[in-house]
């Protein structure tokens, strides 16, 4: 247990013994939040316990906050004190600082990881973007957002499996293969009419290329009919494989590659119908078969199998649903882009027509990303005069920072993406600064072998030498290292990994400030020792917050 949720307990029994004591009357009190002060002057933690728990306890604050204050039990507080209208500050004694800096030097690489999701199995589909073409700016945040989540997740104790979602059926495909299908014919000089909705990129043209290029003209002798079902194959087989190779190439896998058409043709999306029509959530009108989504939240009842027999998306959509609930995932996250906002409600609708619990799922919205070079946007391709696409922006910034960039802000705001600012290697870059950091002590860890000294490698006697850490900076960089363990769980919580970018980056900036305040070499056998222990450390929280990003903890730079 670390000194948090010890601090929370020892303030829960106090409580419960002021309420013995008859001192307020017992209730159903809030839960106790704990938060660090925004100045080391006002403690370690603080509480507003006190205030929140008045008006059920029905006493003043201060008073409560005074009997809890008088019952407290822990070896570890030095002192609390009420403050303002009813706070707690708690002052932890400095032996419990080296004691959690012991407990990550022991955890080395693993530190933070906690059991806060105690294993519950969680799915998190994200991404699934039409096979049609290659991925654009948008779908990296999504795969970025995407993975740090599931990574997150993991460190927090949760089940996690990633999973995409191939769009595989329906009139996308059918574009897809039309569009190419034109394409192949103009390529071997055919006047033909390219489709209404077909696909202009500059991609499908050499798709209809490389088609030629290892079969000729064969197709032509063929059937439209025949040409087309062959063209959707070798179109789908190429464009889903270029997907699978950009999200490598960004550091991103899967567990699960679920097709579409499989519910087809397994017909799942067939035996969900009737097992919606069988337990009245759905219904036969005007010949096609419509989901009572209104009788659970929607604002219409919606079509799901049309009166010429041909599906919706709807259709797949719930049968899939359906499938994850049956795999027996307690939580499903979907990560779906701001265009997706819409359709929510009758998603959520069919989920709780099935009989599940619709809180059960959790749809997260991405919104939009602009690009910026040279303070003006960047809107198209300087290669193809398309949208920019994902591989193009590797190749611009790197994976590294395409990924912190893209995770750095929450999913809730528009991120406007510097181009100049990501290339940089200047400290007012966000991954760069942080990664230098994780460079510098590997650095000091090269000084120190190079010296003979004791190092990186923390010797039996450790322990006894940490409370020769005693600067500000020493101190701070040890209180921030100790709370990681609940940003993992709080972050995982909250859905947050950008919580884990901004503890990263401040953590990086008090270990560059500590290292420009500080001398490791050179300094009394004992405190260089426990500096070396404290840089340890630093590196170990660095490299596991790197770790959640899908972010590269470098050794040089």
């Amino acid at each position: 247990m670390d000194i948090k949720q010890q601090l929370i307990t020892a303030i829960e029994q106090a409580a419960a013994k002021a309420m013995a004591d008859g001192v307020f009357t017992a209730g159903q009190l809030p839960d106790i939040a704990l938060e660090v002060p925004p100045q080391k002057d006002f403690g370690d933690y603080a509480t507003n316990f006190a205030m929140q728990s008045a008006k059920v306890a029905k006493t003043n604050p201060r008073v409560i906050a005074q009997a809890i204050i008088e019952r407290l039990k822990a070896s570890w507080l030095e002192k609390a004190v009420i403050a303002g209208p009813g706070f707690i500050n708690f002052y932890l004694k400095p032996d419990w600082l080296y004691q959690e800096l012991a407990k990550i030097l022991t955890a080395g690489d693993g530190f933070g990881r906690t059991n806060a999701g105690q294993g519950q199995r969680v799915q998190v589909e994200f991404v699934s973007a039409n096979p049609t073409g290659p991925l654009h700016v948008g779908h990296g945040r999504g795969a970025a957002f995407g993975s740090a989540l599931v990574n997150l997740l993991k460190a927090a104790g949760y089940q996690v499996e990633a999973e995409f979602y191939i769009n595989d059926a329906g009139n996308q495909i059918d574009n897809l293969a039309a569009s190419v299908n034109a394409r192949y014919l103009e390529l071997l000089g055919q006047a033909v009419e390219f489709p209404e909705d077909g696909y202009h990129g500059r991609d499908i043209i050499d798709t209809a290329q490389r088609i030629i290029n290892n079969y000729g003209d064969k197709y032509l002798a063929l059937p439209a009919a025949e040409r087309l079902a062959e063209f959707k194959e070798l179109a789908l087989g190429e464009k889903l494989a270029g997907v699978k190779e950009d999200l490598e190439q960004f550091g991103v896998t899967f567990d699960v590659w679920y097709s579409e058409r499989t519910l087809h043709q397994n017909q799942a999306v067939a035996r969900t119908c009737e097992f919606l029509q069988a337990n009245g959530n759905m219904y036969e009108k005007d010949g096609a078969l419509w989901l009572k989504s209104t009788a659970y939240g929607d604002d219409k009842d919606r079509v799901v199998i049309r009166d010429n027999g041909i599906p919706t998306y709807l259709a797949s959509d719930i049968a899939y649903h359906r499938n994850k609930f049956d795999r027996g995932f307690e939580r499903v996250i979907n990560i779906w882009g701001a265009d997706h906002h819409g359709y929510i409600s009758r998603v959520k609708a069919a989920i709780a027509a099935m009989g599940y619990n619709p809180d059960n799922l959790e749809i997260l919205i991405l919104q939009m990303v602009s690009l910026y070079q040279n303070g003006e946007p960047v809107k198209m391709s300087k290669r193809t005069g398309q949208g920019v696409t994902l591989s193009e922006l590797i190749e611009e910034v790197g994976r590294d920072a395409a990924r912190f960039f893209f995770i750095m802000r929450s999913i809730d705001s528009q991120l406007d993406f510097d181009l100049d600012l990501a290339k940089s290697n200047s400290n007012d870059n966000p991954v760069y600064y942080i990664q230098y950091a994780h460079a510098r002590i590997c650095s000091i860890f090269r000084q120190v072998a190079e010296a003979g000294a004791v190092g990186p490698a923390v010797p039996d006697n450790t322990a006894s030498l940490l409370c020769l850490l005693k600067e500000p900076v020493e101190i701070g960089l040890i209180k921030k290292m100790a709370i990681f363990p609940q940003e993992i769980a709080c972050a995982a919580r909250e859905r947050a990994p950008h919580r884990i970018a901004r503890f990263a980056h401040e953590l990086a900036g008090m270990f560059h400030t500590f290292y420009n305040q500080c001398r490791i070499m050179g300094v009394e056998p004992n405190l260089q020792l426990a500096r070396i222990a404290l840089v340890t450390a630093v590196r170990a929280t660095l490299r596991q917050s790197l770790a959640i990003l899908g972010v590269a903890a470098p050794e040089k730079m």
